[in-house]
């Protein structure tokens, strides 16, 4: 994933979320649902917008190191 000069809000995270919510397994999507309630940073969105951002597109390989990454996130 290359770097994005924008910074994403909150509200895009919580869109760009709920767009790839059912192709995440249902704990991690519960976790990030509940995370995603409370303020964050611009580089922790920025971030999270990225690894969410075609996540239904991606090989089961790379969704499972986005699933990592995403649970240091928000663990």
């Amino acid at each position: 994933m290359g770097t994005c000069n924008l910074n994403h809000s909150q509200n895009d995270v919580r869109l760009k979320f709920e767009s790839q919510k059912a192709f995440l397994p249902t704990e991690l999507s519960q976790t990030l649902d509940h995370y995603l309630e409370k303020g964050n940073s611009k580089e922790t969105l920025n971030e999270l917008f990225h690894l969410l951002k075609k996540y239904d597109l991606s090989t089961q390989e790379e969704q499972e190191s986005r699933n990592e990454k995403l649970k240091q996130i928000i663990l």
